[in-house]
């Protein structure tokens, strides 16, 4: 009896500290990315051009972490899926966790087409 207590003891240790996190406040959070801004088609990029210039952003980190675990669930048989490799997709945007990662196992990629305003993929498969 006394391990149940102690086990139901932790657990509710657990849960509290997990809700103890710093409430919603509407600000904005600070993160670190990547972009890189081209012309042509991604796997094929060129040198941005006055009439051709489109970015991909790269996101890492807790910000990717929160944007995959927010656009889930995981895509079945996806293009670069493999063991250890979980991809979510939403629109233009792509989230993937990789375990063997050796910077961060999340990351997210999207795009913006910088002549038209709109938004594209930011990676390929």
């Amino acid at each position: 009896m006394k391990i149940l207590s102690g086990v139901i003891l932790c657990a509710t240790a657990l849960v509290t500290l997990a809700y103890a996190a710093k409430p919603w406040d509407g600000s904005y959070t600070v993160f670190k990315g990547e972009y890189l801004i081209y012309s042509g088609d991604l796997g094929e990029e060129a040198a941005p051009t006055p009439a051709d210039r489109k970015a991909s952003f790269l996101l890492q980190g807790e910000v990717a972490r929160n944007l995959f675990e927010s656009i889930g669930p995981d895509l079945k048989d996806a293009c670069g899926s493999s063991s250890g490799m979980r991809i979510r997709q939403k629109g233009d945007l792509d989230c993937t966790y990789d375990k063997s990662s050796k910077s961060s196992p999340y990351a997210c990629h999207f795009g913006i087409n910088l002549r038209t305003g709109k938004s594209m993929y930011g990676s390929i498969c």
